[in-house]
């Protein structure tokens, strides 16, 4: 056998013997919990998401140990000082098209309020798109990190039965969810010996690589996304339809909303010692071409208002403290959806939760 022969041979059996190690040892999870942010890098403000890399530097990643490595809440213990805020919910929370010192979090913290004697830190841990089951596997982690209170914002989008496992991050962490949510149909995709091993997770891995390239950009500009000045703003003149979805009038049904989700974040933040605040968030409402027929490009308003109505009757059977601030923020402080806020309106939702917090129990 001729030398260039043996390398060769000797270099595959290596590399094979590295893949049934990592498969063997189930390493990603350890790689992932791996982060340069909060040790060399400053923790992200806001969990990443971001869909071209090149412009700001942010991925999406999906892996949940990952995510929460590299954002400001891991940076350390709890300070005693501390009433610890964790806001989780939609790209409205997360702060499409906002700065990280514009976003609900943020605001909230220049308030500079105390509770109990200690100062609110208010922590971003909103994640783009609709979906509760999403929330609920942030939550699931945000509660190892001992929160105070978690305001949980939601909208009509997030609740539909039918799309909760539709989001990404709920596909790729279905294993995690099913505990939380036993009577829900999820079925997590059993992962092979092949699966684990280097081959089978180098996109995985190849995300946490670029998650950590992203470290030294974000020190350096504090930017996470990119905001054009000329974005399309949310439409005023609606369709004339009246259909939400695959759902059309009279009326949405009484299992069409995963109120059940809710419901498991709710106990599960008790089961923590932490108060749940369940929030109806605001949205826009259009004035102009048949907002008779509709609130927003989202929502029909024999929908929404269904929905409102489903809201309080099932914070009231569950005993949730919810709230509804669905219509406190003028139409012209959203930017290019019917949710997302523009800086002034940030605030102005900042302020009206600040004083759930200082009234709050």
């Amino acid at each position: 056998m001729t030398r260039p022969i043996r390398i060769v041979l000797m270099a595959l059996a290596m590399f094979v013997a590295a893949n049934v190690i990592f498969a063997a040892l189930d390493l990603t999870p350890q790689i992932a919990r791996l982060s340069a942010y909060n040790a060399v890098f400053p923790g992200r403000e806001r969990l990443p998401f971001g869909n071209d890399i090149s412009q700001s530097c942010n991925l999406i990643v999906n892996n949940l140990d990952a995510m929460f490595a590299s954002h400001e809440i891991a940076a350390g213990a709890k300070p005693a000082n501390e009433y610890r805020v964790v806001l989780i919910g939609d790209s409205s929370v997360w702060g499409v098209l906002l700065k990280p010192e514009e976003t609900l979090a943020a605001q909230l913290n220049a308030l500079g309020m105390n509770k109990t004697g200690k100062k609110v830190r208010a922590f971003n841990l909103g994640y783009p798109d609709f979906s509760l089951a999403k929330d609920l596997l942030v939550l699931n982690r945000a509660l190892a990190y001992q929160p105070d209170l978690v305001i949980w914002l939601v909208t009509l989008n997030s609740l539909p039965a039918g799309r909760q496992m539709d989001h990404a991050l709920a596909q790729a962490n279905a294993a995690e969810l099913k505990p939380l949510l036993p009577a829900f149909p999820i079925t997590p995709t059993a992962q092979t010996f092949l699966d684990k091993t280097i081959v089978g997770q180098r996109r995985n891995l190849a995300d946490l690589a670029r998650l950590q390239l992203c470290g030294p950009f974000w020190a350096a500009t504090h930017q996470d996304q990119l905001i054009r000045a000329n974005y399309e703003r949310w439409s005023v003149d609606l369709e004339a339809d009246d259909h939400f979805g695959a759902f059309q009038p009279p009326a949405l049904g009484d299992s069409a909303l995963a109120f059940g989700v809710l419901d498991a974040g709710a106990k599960l933040a008790q089961s923590k010692g932490a108060t749940l605040l369940i929030v109806n968030e605001p949205m826009a409402q259009s004035s102009g071409k048949n907002s008779d027929i509709r609130y927003n490009a989202f929502y029909p308003r024999w929908a929404y208002d269904q929905y409102r109505e489903q809201m309080t009757a099932s914070a009231k059977k569950f005993g949730w403290t919810y709230l509804d601030l669905w219509n406190v923020i003028p139409f012209n402080e959203f930017t290019n959806s019917p949710v997302h806020l523009a800086p002034a309106g940030s605030r102005m939702l900042a302020e009206r939760l600040g004083e759930e917090i200082r009234n709050g129990k």
